[in-house]
């Protein structure tokens, strides 16, 4: 997903750019502006947790592109091609390090490949998927 920050700042089509550049295959493109509650169902793993609220303001501040990518074991990839969540710890030239600010603004989220991912493709992307055959 790449997050309102990021949006605002007219990073989308570089971000996807360098996807594909990597050997991401790009499968759904989906821009969505979330409600609190839509918010709150998205990150309910983070429910009850210190940072959750400050989180669901974030994510609900502009819009974001949900991005379903494929590819081999495009879990671990993304993660490694993004960064780790603090853009300050980023490697260099991965997409947090280029365009995060911070810990919460920090351009992209991943799906955790120990979570949910499948929810969290379903939540933006309910329709089979129409690149396969």
């Amino acid at each position: 997903m790449i997050k309102p920050d990021a949006v605002g700042q007219h990073r989308v089509g570089e971000i996807l750019s360098r996807l594909e550049a990597a050997g991401f295959v790009i499968t759904g493109l989906a821009m969505r502006r979330l409600s609190p509650e839509q918010a709150e169902d998205f990150y309910a793993i983070h429910r009850g947790k210190e940072f959750f609220p400050g989180l669901v303001e974030f994510i609900t501040s502009g819009p974001l592109v949900a991005v379903r990518l494929d590819g081999e074991n495009v879990c671990r990839r993304v993660r490694d091609f993004i960064g780790v969540t603090d853009p300050a710890k980023a490697a260099p030239g991965t997409i947090r390090a280029d365009f995060g600010v911070s810990v919460r603004s920090n351009a992209v989220h991943a799906s955790n490949p120990e979570e949910d991912v499948r929810r969290e493709l379903e939540f933006f992307f309910p329709e089979p998927d129409i690149t396969r055959r």
